[in-house]
């Protein structure tokens, strides 16, 4: 149990670390959201623009492939399943979702949008900060990871013993067929 814990923290700490590189990939891969100032208020530049939901799609489809490739290493040096395993994979990939969040924002535009477009003046285009509408993304590395190690482990994982075995081939109560 204490090789189980230990391995299970190790798995934690390597899958929430990589949300570093996620928080980074999404920064540099998600749209940019173009505002622009009338001197008095600050207005989306396309209005009908898709970038906003583009921001939440990338961190969405770059957290699905990083929790595959999670389950995926995390299998391949594991070969077997077990609950502190799962647990690692979940806790870790959620982690580095939280990770990745507050990096990509940090390293994004300034928060203070109202100063920022005081800054640049009026009628000029510039970016919002970067912004994950859709919090439920959070989940996407851990569901991700889950999904693919629960797949892996159940097609190529070592089988346990059937416990019926013994009794293949004998009637009901042990006795021979008839």
């Amino acid at each position: 149990m204490k090789t189980e814990v230990r391995e299970a923290v190790l798995i934690t700490v390597g899958t929430a670390v990589g949300g570093v590189l996620l928080g980074v990939l999404w920064w540099w891969l998600a749209p940019r959201v173009p505002l622009v100032s009338d001197g008095e208020a600050v207005y989306l530049q396309d209005t009908e623009g898709e970038q906003a939901v583009g921001v939440d799609g990338t961190f969405v489809l770059l957290a699905l492939a990083l929790g595959a490739l999670s389950a995926l290493v995390v299998f391949l040096v594991r070969k077997r399943g077990g609950v502190p395993l799962v647990v690692a994979l979940t806790a870790g990939g959620l982690l580095g979702s939280l990770l990745a969040w507050r990096l990509g924002v940090w390293l994004g535009p300034t928060q203070d949008v109202v100063a920022h477009a005081k800054e640049v003046g009026k009628g000029v285009t510039f970016e919002a900060p970067l912004k994950l509408g859709a919090k439920g993304a959070l989940l996407a590395w851990p569901l991700a990871a889950l999904l693919v190690h629960l797949g892996l482990t159940a097609l190529f994982a070592p089988r346990d013993p059937d416990p019926y075995e013994q009794y293949q081939g004998q009637g009901p109560f042990g006795a021979p067929p008839a």
